[in-house]
């Protein structure tokens, strides 16, 4: 086991509508020090080609991105013990403070990228009163990604022409 690592701080504004929590950022995420980092994962690439815009590489770009459209993004594990960027492995987790960004943005909707995330979510916050739903995982070591899963949960929030 690798010593406590720590995430990152969630991505929202006041307006944000959606929040998105993955489960915890992976070795290549932790490197750039921004979510999703490996260019494997399909995140980036789902949802700016959700929103038909061309995949924005820094963190600004990816940032403005997020707070134009509306979405918060953040981790359901805050800090924990994990090897490398298995799931599976992650013990002794501590789980983000999820009510603190819906006292302050409108969240009509939460998406959990992915079984792990799901499955710590409804650990403490199964009872939320803000719809959520488990979706695929965008991880690269999930071979039963379905984008089509993902655009019909965006599309619940989102209108695009």
């Amino acid at each position: 086991m690798s010593d406590r690592i720590h995430g990152f701080l969630p991505v929202y504004d006041s307006s944000s509508r959606l929040l998105i929590l993955g489960s915890f950022p992976s070795v290549k995420s932790r490197k750039i020090d921004f979510y999703y980092g490996n260019k494997q994962n399909r995140f980036w690439k789902m949802l700016f080609g959700y929103f038909k815009e061309e995949v924005k590489e820094s963190t600004a770009e990816k940032k403005e991105f997020l707070f134009r459209r509306h979405i918060a993004l953040w981790d359901i594990v805050t800090e924990c013990e994990i090897e490398g960027s298995s799931d599976a492995s992650i013990k002794s987790y501590a789980i983000a403070d999820v009510p603190s960004v819906l006292l302050r943005a409108p969240i009509e909707c939460i998406f959990l990228n992915g079984g792990m995330a799901y499955k710590i979510f409804c650990e403490r916050y199964a009872g939320i009163e803000i719809p959520y739903y488990r979706l695929p995982s965008t991880s690269p070591a999930n071979p039963r990604y379905d984008e089509g899963v993902w655009r019909a949960a965006l599309d619940r929030i989102f209108y695009t022409t």
